[in-house]
């Protein structure tokens, strides 16, 4: 499944289209599709390169996951040493010129400028719809995701849904509200559903298909709780499971065993990290392993992003999926060392992506691991919580619930009674808030959980709450549910302004 693909020079090609959506760029002058496209070939490597930008160091390479991980309550920060921009996303005391966020946002316009220059070049083409319109559809799928984490990171952005022939043009752009961006990530993801194929050859999983995109709906759906076209997504996607190749993994940690990763079938989308390879940019540098590794002893890693105890200590030790997220001991020198005598932060460490890197360096940087963004349990879990909000905690939704508990019971092929499915009777509002702590535990350290925090408007009680599991006293639900807008791109162009509240 392995989507064996040079990244760094693909990035190289692309980097004239990407650079023209760097909204501080100055004019380079004017380009035009026509001299840059010839065949659809043309198109498919500037495919390539777009999610090269998203497979980089600032994107899903460290920065950008990073921050989504430190936002939300599963997730602090573990050596206090680690620079300040980092503290001020984890503690809600952000200004607009936080270093993380002047390190991503530009990347993710640059990711869209390529997907921008795709379409424009292939709607040069002289070809049929048949033979153009799936690499459209892949490039507009890329645009959708691309939007869909800015808008709920940044509220009202710009938005730029065509080639920028004169890069000029940037420097008068504004902001697009809300709903007018999530309502291209719609038109966007409908295009890419009709067009996209139902599978690529081998099988591979970087690349968007068909289901792909019903599952990126239902999520998008859900955020904007339209919960009938949430549910009706996903479920298309759950009866189109055996078409797309879809299913749960039977060994939940399998799906954090880099050399098993490219033959499962639960990932939805993933972010393919090719192991020991680099390029200029950050490209296919993948730092979470020493990001989230134990830093001391015999381990190499950075002890960054490290969960509170109360995220270790609340987590019930029959459950599978503990023992797959958490590294709670190490080996120094042969001996087993537990993680109340870890050399720098005596807590458990994120073990998802440092245990089994695949081909990587000694402290698992540049690792061979495939980020799954979208898995199959996801789908079935936003399917129960859509459901239910429709019509109750009926049986189809919490057998949804229960499909994925009973992969969680499996230890390595030894069946526990633990957790116990979830039986009829339960309310409507205690099985909502059963499905959002599945979502946290099953998807625990992926990059979900402040987005479900934001969407379900929960940070007053997970941050300041009696029972929250990392207080954040600062935490203002006026101003942290968005990040701030890049001071300096509001200085180049005002029209960006106002930035957002209380930054």
């Amino acid at each position: 499944m392995k989507n064996r693909i040079n990244k760094a020079w693909i990035m190289a090609l692309v980097v004239c289209f990407a650079s023209c959506a760097d909204l501080e760029e100055k004019p380079v002058g004017l380009l035009s599709p026509e001299s840059l496209f010839r065949t659809p070939n043309d198109v498919e490597v500037v495919i390539f390169g777009a999610y090269g930008w998203i497979s980089t160091e600032r994107l899903y390479g460290r920065q950008f996951v990073s921050a989504l991980m430190l936002r939300g309550d599963m997730v602090d920060i573990g050596d206090r040493g680690t620079p300040a921009e980092r503290q001020q996303v984890n503690d809600f005391n952000m200004d607009a010129d936080n270093g993380m966020v002047r390190q991503f946002w530009p990347y993710w316009y640059q990711t869209i400028s390529a997907a921008n220059a795709a379409v424009a070049g292939a709607e040069t083409l002289d070809l049929s719809d048949e033979e153009i319109n799936p690499l459209i559809a892949e490039a507009r799928f890329i645009r959708a995701f691309s939007y869909y984490h800015l808008v709920r990171v940044f509220g009202d952005i710009p938005y730029i849904d065509f080639f920028i022939t004169d890069p000029s043009i940037v420097q008068d752009i504004s902001k697009t509200p809300v709903s007018e961006v999530y309502s291209g990530i719609i038109e966007d993801l409908e295009y890419a559903k009709q067009w996209l194929p139902d599978i690529h050859d081998g099988g591979i999983r970087s690349r968007a298909t068909k289901g792909t995109a019903a599952s990126y709906l239902a999520s998008v759906y859900l955020t904007l709780e339209d919960y009938q076209s949430a549910y009706d997504e996903a479920k298309w996607v759950i009866d189109n499971k055996d078409l797309f190749g879809y299913g749960l993994t039977a060994d939940f940690q399998d799906l954090f065993r880099a050399e098993q990763q490219d033959n499962l079938n639960e990932p939805i989308f993933v972010m393919d990290f090719l192991g020991l390879q680099g390029g200029s940019g950050g490209a296919d540098d993948d730092i979470m392993g020493p990001m989230t590794g134990v830093r001391g002893g015999d381990q190499l890693g950075w002890s960054v992003l490290v969960p509170s105890m109360e995220v270790y200590n609340t987590w019930d030790d029959r459950d599978y999926r503990k023992e797959v997220s958490f590294e709670d001991s190490i080996s120094e020198a042969g001996v087993l060392v537990p993680y109340t005598e870890f050399d720098n932060t005596q807590r458990p460490h994120i073990a998802k992506y440092a245990r089994y890197p695949g081909n990587a360096s000694g402290d698992t940087r540049n690792s061979d691991n495939n980020y799954a963004a979208m898995r199959y349990a996801e789908v079935l879990l936003i399917a129960a919580e859509a459901l239910a909000e429709i019509s109750g905690p009926n049986a189809e939704a919490i057998g949804y619930v229960n499909q994925i508990r009973e992969r969680a019971r499996n230890w390595a092929g030894v069946v526990s009674s633990f957790p116990e499915d979830v039986t009829a009777g339960i309310s409507q509002a205690d099985f909502i808030d059963l499905v959002l702590d599945e979502r946290r535990l099953e998807l625990a350290f992926e990059y979900k959980r402040w987005y479900d925090i934001k969407r379900r408007r929960l940070g007053e009680e997970v941050f300041t709450g009696p029972s929250s599991l990392e207080p954040h006293p600062s935490f203002d639900p006026n101003r942290d549910y968005l990040m701030p807008l890049p001071q300096v791109d509001l200085a180049v162009n005002p029209n960006l302004r106002p930035q957002n509240p209380g930054y």
